[in-house]
């Protein structure tokens, strides 16, 4: 007897299967990683440079002010706005054979259904591609500013050595969530100063890497970011 998926069910079959959020964001250049590391199999815990996740995300709450020459602020806040995502490649075969072994008992209604939740999946994460090229809402978008390499979005979210790319370049696993503007003003004192103030949840971490590297590519700028480690951990809305 075969099975049928309700709409609602193939949704989150899909959501769960891109539980990382939509993952685009327009890329750029960037350094190519070492080859100290670019082929290793990952690091473990401890070792220099590993990458440290939960088993649960803890989303950390943060404000981050940048201030500086209004022309600087203003420049920017056009690079740093994006869709909040990367564009990961996504690995069909792999998810089809994630889905059916938990049901594989159930035999071909089992992968019927894991075929049904790879179409959905494959639709979804097209669609989202589809938004690479656009400007996007997120204002504090870590991808635009200091963008994945294609070589290492070739090789997928989970990946090892993309896991420790992110470690070392943005300090934190995943991308920004709740990023908002919490306010933006000109100085009436100094007229060609301003500053901008941002709001975000990061994955476990403050996003130490980032800000180092920011602030180094902004020299002109001023970055002062306030984690909140008391706030309660949880799943953000995407």
């Amino acid at each position: 007897m075969s099975r049928r998926l309700s709409p609602q069910r193939l949704d989150q079959g899909a959501r769960q299967s891109t539980s990382g959020g939509d993952r685009l964001a327009e890329a750029g250049p960037v350094d190519a990683p070492t080859a100290s590391w670019r082929n290793a199999p990952g690091n473990r815990l401890g070792t220099p440079d590993a990458p440290l996740a939960l088993a649960h995300t803890d989303w950390l709450r943060h404000w981050l002010t940048v201030s500086g020459p209004a022309g600087e602020v203003a420049r920017f806040r056009a690079a740093a706005c994006g869709t909040s995502g990367v564009p990961w490649y996504l690995d069909l075969d792999h998810e089809e054979a994630r889905l059916l072994a938990p049901m594989a008992m159930l035999g071909p209604a089992a992968r019927a259904l894991a075929r049904e939740l790879r179409e959905v999946i494959a639709s979804r994460h097209d669609r989202v591609r589809a938004r690479w090229a656009e400007p996007g809402t997120c204002p504090l978008d870590l991808h635009r500013l200091i963008p994945v390499p294609d070589a290492i979005l070739q090789l997928g979210a989970d990946a090892p050595t993309a896991r420790h790319w992110l470690w070392t370049q943005w300090g934190t696993s995943l991308p920004l969530r709740q990023v908002r503007v919490l306010e933006a003003t000109t100085d009436r004192r100094l007229r060609r100063s301003a500053r901008v103030v941002y709001a975000f949840l990061s994955a476990d971490w403050t996003p130490w890497q980032a800000i180092t590297r920011l602030r180094r590519d902004w020299p002109s700028l001023v970055l002062d970011i306030r984690p909140f480690y008391d706030d309660a951990g949880g799943a953000p809305d995407a």
